[in-house]
């Protein structure tokens, strides 16, 4: 190729470059977040104040403010070990590699061949000899080798490739976000499972106590039989009492096993080579702000990552647009052709070409207009999950303040409830030694106490349970400030 020709292609490449860039623009819309209005403040919090407030959400790991050593451990595991978290993980490295893949589509692809190729003999063929006769000639062997590169490059004119980037890259913000939300529920998880075991833990004491103490009711009935003091029936009752009390004793173990193989699953243990020893259950029960419903737009990562399916959904409409207008793409190719290769490169051999090609769909039986409709109704779609993941939330965090603020009151009320019923269950043993009151009495005033008790517990367990509930409802900590940018 002589010099004047190649300052022609030179020309016309940046000519074609040039205009590719000046008439450059992304087609479809440009994404705004949708508009959701949110209430001033959540309706449930009014003017109550937790009696354990903890603001450890801005400080670190959430589940710190519980003060539990053996939980904190847990909870460290929770990243490293369970199956869900790596799940999505490798999920969002996924979307990653998608975002690569299609920056890929800025840049030219340029490729190289190298071949050889054998004819062989004995193919007959007619030529002319010099005399003017056509005669009828047998080839020989032929080796052909041939080298050369090629490239071609897809002019991003309309934004078609740029439109899949921000679909990509807002898909795997998306995948990131459910990551988080995967982190947190198994956390989440992790710790109301903790809690329930401890739970159990109480419960276990509870009944172990309770069958001390009628053992030993057990033993004044007998010994008043004994003297004659009171019937047959004061110790059948007794017996009866006690002999319920242990059923339940054994059965509480039930539950307590099944806590521990959930937990071990949420670390990513068989639950055969995992336990956890009975420790007691702290009383106080932290909770945190919820803040105003603004705030939660940005804190929670299911409302982020439907937020971020808008924003795919909404790229998808500009490259279904982009099919309406045509591609240009500029490509060139330099390729030698000759018998020998150790003379193969030579201007003789050449045959190269470069220039862009310009291909149009003149008619696609309405196509096009049903790819860009689909993208337009998958965008609706996003939206509506957005506004219903939202409202799913704010009805998530009310749910929890009113039931930690009516807990909270409760748990005052049964506090009262099982002192009285503990004094009560005294004096009532006290007037049966002294013979006032029959035993069916004290049977009366036990169960009434282990009821009392166990309504106690059970509370405790259900605010324990909001508590953690109501972190997860406002993120855990979290914020779509940490989505990555891939």
């Amino acid at each position: 190729m002589t010099r004047p020709q190649c300052g022609v292609l030179a020309r016309l490449a940046s000519v074609v470059v040039g205009l590719a860039m000046t008439a450059s623009c992304a087609v479809g819309p440009n994404y705004h977040r949708p508009k959701l209005a949110a209430a001033p403040t959540f309706k449930e919090s009014g003017d109550w104040k937790p009696s354990e407030p903890n603001d450890v959400l801005d400080r670190g790991p959430w589940w710190e403010m519980y003060r539990d050593d053996a939980l904190n451990r847990l909870e460290l595991r929770i990243d490293i070990s369970n199956q869900n978290v790596l799940a999505a993980a490798a999920a969002f490295d996924q979307g990653r590699a998608l975002v690569a893949q299609a920056r890929a589509g800025y840049w030219p692809t340029v490729s190289a061949s190298v071949s050889r190729q054998w004819t062989g003999a004995g193919v007959p063929t007619t030529v002319t000899n010099n005399a003017g006769v056509p005669v009828v000639a047998t080839s020989r062997a032929r080796i052909t080798d041939s080298a050369g590169l090629s490239a071609a490059w897809d002019l991003d004119i309309w934004g078609k490739i740029r439109r899949t980037v921000e679909s990509n890259r807002a898909s795997a913000q998306a995948s990131a976000a459910a990551l988080a939300a995967a982190r947190l529920s198994a956390q989440g998880a992790l710790a109301t499972d903790y809690f329930e075991l401890r739970v159990q833990d109480q419960l276990q004491k509870l009944l172990d106590d309770t069958v001390e103490a009628e053992t030993l009711s057990l033993k004044i009935a007998e010994n008043r039989y004994r003297f004659g003091v009171a019937a047959r029936a004061d110790v059948v009752s007794a017996k009866a009492q006690l002999l319920s009390s242990q059923a339940l004793e054994v059965n509480a173990k039930i539950q307590r096993a099944l806590l521990e193989h959930a937990i071990a699953v949420l670390i990513g243990e068989q639950p055969a080579s995992f336990a956890l020893s009975p420790s007691s259950l702290r009383t106080d029960v932290p909770t945190v702000p919820a803040g105003v419903p603004s705030t939660l737009l940005e804190r929670r990562p299911d409302v982020a990552e439907a937020e971020r399916r808008v924003a795919a959904a909404n790229a998808q409409i500009g490259v279904a647009t982009a099919a309406y207008f045509p591609d240009l793409t500029l490509s060139g190719s330099d390729d030698y052709t000759g018998t020998s290769m150790s003379r193969l490169i030579r201007a003789t051999n050449r045959v190269w070409s470069i220039g862009p090609a310009l291909a149009e769909t003149l008619f696609d039986g309405g196509l096009r207009r049903a790819q860009v409709a689909q993208a337009r109704a998958g965008y609706e779609g996003t939206v509506a999950t957005y506004r219903q993941t939202v409202l799913a939330g704010f009805q998530q965090v009310e749910d929890e303040l009113v039931t930690l603020r009516v807990l909270e009151h409760q748990a005052v009320i049964e506090e009262a409830a099982v002192a009285a019923a503990r004094e009560a269950e005294k004096l009532t043993l006290n007037q049966y030694k002294a013979g006032t009151v029959p035993y069916s009495s004290v049977i009366t005033s036990q169960t009434t106490r282990l009821s009392a008790e166990q309504t106690a517990l059970a509370v405790l367990s259900s605010r324990l349970q909001a508590s953690v509930a109501l972190i997860e409802a406002v993120g855990g900590g979290w914020n779509a400030s940490q989505l990555p940018l891939p």
